[in-house]
C-alpha cells in the first residue's frame, strides 16, 4: 500500500493526502508549487491548503508560504484521535452487546492467518499452554511461548518431531513422521487456558486452503486438550512397550503431573 492510501486511512482526502506529501517533500511551498508538485489544479490546491490547515496540519508562516506539521507531531496526534476513538466505540458497543451461552466454531484458513492467531492466543495466555507442533512451527511460536513462560504461563508441548527439551513439560511424539503419512499432513494443535483452542491439520500442498478451526467452544476445549494430554500417555506406553526403556526420573515427574492436571 502506497503513502497516500495509508494517508487516507487516517482520513485524509485524496488530495489532502497527495498535497501534505508534496509539501512534506518540498517546504516551504507556495500554492503554485504545490499544484505542480501533486498534480492537484491550482483552482482546488487553496481549498485543500484551508482544510489542511484548519485541521493544523499544515502552517502558514508567511504571506502565501506554507510548512506541513512535523511527522512526529502528527503521529503523535493520530494515535492519541485513535484510542480515543477507539474508547468511545468500546463504550457504545458495549451497550449494545447482546449475552448469548452461543459458542461458534470459526474456521480460519492461511498458514500465516493461523500462525498469527496462535501468537495472539499465546500472548494472552494467563495460566497455561498445551502445544502439539512440528519443530519448524515451534520456531515461529518459540519467542512468545519463552515470554508466557517467562510470566508464568505453564507450558505443556509435544513435539511432533526431534527438537530441544525447552520445558519442564514436554515429550516427543512417537514416530511423527509415520502420523504426518497417516493423517496426510502436518497436526497443528493449541489450548490456551482451558478455554480457547486451535486445533487442525495443514494438509501437505494444500497449507493455504487447509481449515483449522478456532473456537471457545467448552466442549470442544475440553476434548481437545484431553487429547494432548494422552499423547503424553501415548509417549510413556511407546517408551515402556515399544522401547522397552524405563521411565526417566524426568519422565515420572511428568506423568505425575498430567495424571494430576485433569
Amino acid at each position: 500500500m502506497d503513502t497516500a492510501s495509508l494517508l487516507r486511512d487516517f482520513a485524509f482526502s485524496k488530495y489532502e493526502s497527495s498535497c501534505y506529501l508534496a509539501l512534506v517533500a518540498n517546504h516551504p511551498s507556495n500554492g503554485s508549487q504545490l499544484s505542480k508538485l501533486s498534480g492537484i489544479s491550482r483552482s482546488r490546491i487553496y481549498d485543500v491548503l484551508r482544510s489542511l490547515k484548519r485541521k493544523k496540519l499544515v502552517f502558514e508562516i508567511e504571506k502565501g508560504l506554507y510548512v506541513p506539521l512535523q511527522f512526529e507531531e502528527m503521529k503523535k496526534r493520530l494515535r492519541s484521535q485513535f484510542e480515543s476513538n477507539l474508547a468511545v466505540l468500546e463504550e457504545q458497543l458495549s451497550a449494545h452487546l447482546n449475552e448469548s451461552d452461543y459458542e461458534y466454531l470459526l474456521t480460519l484458513k492461511g498458514r500465516g492467518h493461523v500462525l498469527s492467531k496462535a501468537v495472539d492466543m499465546i500472548e494472552s495466555a494467563n495460566q497455561e499452554l498445551y502445544v502439539r507442533v512440528f519443530p519448524e512451527t515451534w520456531k515461529y511460536l518459540e519467542k512468545g511461548l519463552e515470554r508466557a513462560a517467562d510470566r508464568g504461563v505453564g507450558i505443556r508441548l509435544v513435539s511432533m518431531g526431534k527438537m530441544p527439551l525447552v520445558y519442564d513439560i514436554q515429550v516427543i511424539h512417537p514416530d511423527p513422521e509415520g502420523i504426518e503419512e497417516k493423517i496426510g499432513g502436518e497436526s497443528f494443535d493449541i489450548v490456551t487456558d482451558r478455554s480457547e483452542a486451535l486445533v487442525g491439520i495443514f494438509e501437505r500442498g494444500k497449507e493455504d486452503l487447509s481449515p483449522i478451526i478456532w473456537t471457545r467452544n467448552r466442549w470442544f476445549v475440553i476434548a481437545n486438550r484431553d487429547s494432548l494430554r494422552h499423547d503424553f500417555y501415548h509417549y510413556f506406553l511407546d517408551k515402556i512397550y515399544e522401547d522397552k526403556e524405563s521411565l526417566t526420573d524426568r519422565d515420572k515427574m511428568i506423568y505425575e503431573f498430567i495424571k494430576r492436571d485433569d
